[in-house]
């Protein structure tokens, strides 16, 4: 595809010169308008088909590294607010690298709009591309995988193509990339917010019955929201914490969160660290990368996706439960399901792919799963399983269970 075949089809500002380039490592050179930011980065471009929560998808930390492109044309309608942000260790930004846009950003029409979608990338450094055909560059996705770029963004039009494309060739991608030292918290803190609710909005746990000691590797602010909804105090402490320092708090369950990167990578310290949690006999539990890494801590492995899953129209079938779900995803990298070793169940599977969605030990309160039980796309068809993660804690303390459903 060359530069002039790229160029993005007429648009409102079609009047303006391109002030925008998404330039591929293959050389391909994408046109458009800029907004957002100003500079350049490189990543992945990866794309996600959510039709909503465009300010929770552009801060959750698992996309570091990423530049994602909305398959939703209509971005930045209802403006952004100080809520809605996922990134939980509030001295961090976020971790995507850049969003590219169908449409032209609109200016916001929703009560809760405090600011509008431009000024927010601006004042959280995102740099971002409009106007241009996004169900093509999805259409490349699929077909050729996920492939590295450099998103660039300079009002005077002006680009060295020659110096971006050798970037954007020259970046190794995620395959062995720690990314979680980016979006991790820098001290451990306390988090007591509930889930919001109308029309009160978040509320606090002030009586709760158990004590989640939660090992950050790019936490979400709603994971955190569902924990302490359950009845749980939750302290929140870096990715590189010692198992011997988390069980020194004397936790009644450990949480192993969602974050960016290669499993492989990151299990490189965190691995050793999730074997000896899972060995003190505590209730575990993990949601995307931290699932990854404990499948890798009881001996299985992971790869790399082709196109990966991101999106909140994902159908996952619980085994245990023989119910469907609809939930949220967001991982490139997948636990091989072949390498799962005896004793490791696997309690749930994507029905778009198969791949695997979920495991427990066996006999143990140790269980994860890939997707997002804290989002809402079902819209609440997972949060079940924070309830069942209780239920392993209250097991333990010989109170009896509660209904997961």
């Amino acid at each position: 595809m060359t530069e002039t075949a790229a160029r993005a089809a007429p648009a409102p500002w079609s009047e303006t010169a391109a002030t925008a380039r998404l330039v591929l490592a293959d050389g391909t050179v994408i046109e458009g308008m800029g907004l957002g930011a100003t500079g350049s980065v490189v990543g992945e471009v990866c794309f996600n088909t959510a039709m909503t929560g465009y300010q929770e998808i552009l801060t959750d930390p698992s996309y570091a590294g990423q530049i994602v492109t909305f398959t939703f044309p209509h971005i930045g309608n209802i403006g952004t607010n100080g809520e809605d942000t996922e990134t939980s260790n509030l001295a961090s930004r976020s971790g995507v690298r850049g969003a590219v846009l169908r449409a032209a950003i609109t200016d916001p029409s929703n009560y809760r709009a405090v600011e509008h979608f431009d000024s927010w990338l601006k004042s959280r450094g995102i740099i971002t591309i409009a106007g241009i055909d996004t169900r093509a560059l999805t259409a490349l996705i699929r077909e050729k995988g996920m492939p590295n770029a450099v998103i660039a963004h300079e009002p005077s039009g002006r680009f060295d193509i020659d110096r971006l494309k050798a970037e954007a060739a020259a970046w190794p991608g995620l395959v062995g990339l720690d990314l979680v030292p980016e979006v991790t918290a820098g001290q451990s803190y306390s988090w007591d917010e509930t889930r919001w609710s109308w029309p009160d909005g978040y509320g606090h746990q002030n009586n709760p019955e158990f004590h989640v000691v939660a090992l950050d590797f790019g936490l979400k602010r709603n994971i955190l929201r569902c924990l302490a909804s359950t009845g749980c105090k939750v302290t929140v402490v870096p990715a590189k914490t010692s198992a011997e320092d988390v069980l020194a708090r004397q936790p009644d369950g450990v949480f192993l969160s969602n974050g960016p990167g290669d499993p492989a990578a990151t299990g490189v310290y965190a691995e050793p660290e999730i074997r000896k949690l899972v060995d003190s006999g505590l209730p575990v539990f993990g949601i995307c990368l931290g699932h990854q890494m404990l499948a890798r801590a009881l001996g299985a492995t992971t790869k790399k996706m082709h196109q990966g899953h991101h999106g909140a129209n994902h159908p996952v079938k619980d085994h245990t439960t023989g119910k469907v779900e609809i939930v949220s995803m967001n991982h490139g990298f997948t636990v091989d399901r072949e390498t799962l070793p005896t004793g490791v169940e696997e309690t749930h599977v994507s029905l778009f792919d198969g791949t695997n969605c979920g495991i427990r030990l066996a006999g143990r309160p140790v269980f994860s799963v890939q997707h997002h039980p804290e989002a809402s796309p079902g819209p609440q068809d997972s949060h079940y399983l924070f309830r069942r993660f209780v239920n392993m804690m209250r097991t333990a303390k010989g109170l009896p269970e509660v209904a997961e459903r």
